[in-house]
C-alpha cells in the first residue's frame, strides 16, 4: 500500500510507503524537501501536517516539543504516513539541479589542526564534476554498508577537492582509522551533495552563523563562498568552544573581516584555561548572540553543532529575541552506537 502526499500551497504530490520516511519518499521523488541530521534532532525538516495521520517516530522531544505536536507538526525524517496526507512545509522545490552522486575519491592529506580535530582533504575524479551549495555535507560510504557523514568545509568553487574536518570521537570506528592509519593516496566512497543547510536567498536580512566546535566547517565554505561571489550581505560568524585549541582555524576566520565587507568574527570559549591566556568572550556560544542580538526580529540565523547548542538556540533566539520560525537553519551533529559525527 501507498499513500499520497500533497504539498500546500504548492500544490505537488507524491507518494509513500508506510515503513518509508516522508523525507525518504520526497527526496526520491525529485523534491527539495528541507532536512539536516535525518536522525529526528535538528528539526531542519519540520512540517505541518494539514489533513491525514502519521507516526511521528522518533522525533525527540526538543526539536518538536509537545505543543507543536499538538499542532499538527511533524519531522519529516521521521513520520511515517499512515493515511493519504497534505502537508505544509517550509521550503519546496525541485532536487534536480544539483544531482546527488556516489562518487570515488582519494586521500590528498590530513593534517592535524587541533588535538582532537583532523582536517581531511580528498582528491575528486577529473571527469566527473562534483556540484554542491555551500553548507552542505556528503556521506561516506563504508564497506559494511554503514554511512559515515561529514560537512564539506570549501567553497563550491574550489571544484577538484573536498575538505572536511574530522573530529575524533573515543570509540568511532571511522574516526579512529582517520587519526591512526588512514594515509594520502587511499581511497574512499561518497554520496552527495547532500542536506538543506545553506544560506537562502535574502540579502536584505543580516546573516548571523553560529558554529559549536566543527560546526565551523560548513560555516567556513559559506563565508569563502561569500568571498568568491563579491557577496555584500551582512554577515556575523560566533565560534564557539571550550579551550583555545578548538578554535583551531581562528587567524583564517579573523582574516576573513578584512576580505568580506560587512563580515564581523566572534569567538566564544566556555572553559578557557590559564595557559589559553584568553581574553575574549566567554560562556556559552548562543548567549553572546543573545547578549549583542537581543531584537532578531530582521536576521537569519544558521547554527551547527551539537544538538544541545542548536536547541538552546532555537529556543532563546525565538523566545528572547524574537528570530521568526521561519528564520532559523540548524544542522545537528548526531551521534549513533559505533560511529563519527554527523557531520563533523
Amino acid at each position: 500500500m501507498q499513500f499520497k502526499i500533497s504539498t500546500d500551497p504548492e500544490g505537488l504530490s507524491f507518494t509513500a510507503d508506510p515503513e518509508q520516511s516522508i523525507l525518504e519518499a520526497g527526496l526520491a521523488a525529485g523534491l527539495l524537501l528541507p532536512y539536516g541530521c535525518r536522525d529526528g534532532a535538528c528539526g531542519s525538516c519540520k512540517a505541518q501536517v494539514l489533513s491525514g495521520e502519521v507516526d511521528l517516530g522518533a522525533a525527540q522531544l526538543s526539536a518538536l516539543p509537545d505543543a507543536e505536536r499538538a499542532a499538527g507538526f511533524a519531522l519529516l525524517c521521521q513520520a511515517r504516513a499512515r493515511s493519504d496526507l497534505v502537508i505544509r512545509a517550509r521550503s519546496l522545490g525541485s532536487a534536480t539541479d544539483i544531482p546527488i552522486k556516489k562518487l570515488p575519491c582519494r586521500i590528498q592529506s590530513l593534517e592535524r589542526v587541533a588535538p582532537d580535530v583532523m582536517v581531511l582533504t580528498v582528491k575528486l575524479p577529473a571527469t566527473e564534476p562534483f556540484v554542491f551549495r555551500a553548507g552542505q555535507y556528503i556521506n561516506f560510504l563504508l564497506p559494511n554498508g554503514k554511512r559515515r557523514s561529514f560537512s564539506i568545509a570549501n567553497a563550491p568553487h574550489e571544484s577538484s577537492h573536498i575538505e572536511l574536518h574530522v573530529r575524533l570521537v573515543e570509540g568511532g570506528q571511522f574516526t579512529g582509522h582517520v587519526f591512526s592509519t588512514m594515509k594520502p593516496r587511499d581511497i574512499l566512497r561518497f554520496e552527495g551533495p547532500l542536506g538543506t543547510f545553506f544560506l537562502r536567498d535574502h540579502p536584505d536580512r543580516p546573516a548571523l552563523l553560529v558554529a559549536g566546535g566543527t560546526g565551523f566547517a560548513p560555516m567556513k565554505s559559506i563565508v569563502e563562498n561569500a568571498i568568491a561571489t563579491g557577496s555584500t550581505r551582512p554577515m556575523t560568524l560566533y565560534w564557539g568552544a571550550r579551550r583555545r585549541d578548538g578554535l583551531y582555524m581562528d587567524e583564517l576566520a579573523h582574516a576573513w573581516e578584512q576580505a568580506l565587507p560587512g563580515f564581523r568574527y566572534v569567538p566564544v570559549l566556555s572553559e578557557p584555561a590559564a595557559e589559553d591566556a584568553w581574553s575574549g568572550r566567554r560562556g556559552l556560544v548562543h548567549e553572546a548572540v543573545v547578549r549583542d542580538f537581543p531584537d532578531l526580529s530582521g536576521h537569519e540565523v544558521y547554527a551547527c553543532g551539537a544538538p544541545a547548542m542548536i536547541d538552546a538556540a532555537r529556543t532563546d533566539f525565538h523566545t528572547r529575541c524574537g528570530l521568526p520560525g521561519d528564520a532559523f537553519f540548524a544542522d545537528a551533529f548526531t551521534f549513533a552506537p559505533d560511529s563519527s559525527p554527523r557531520s563533523s
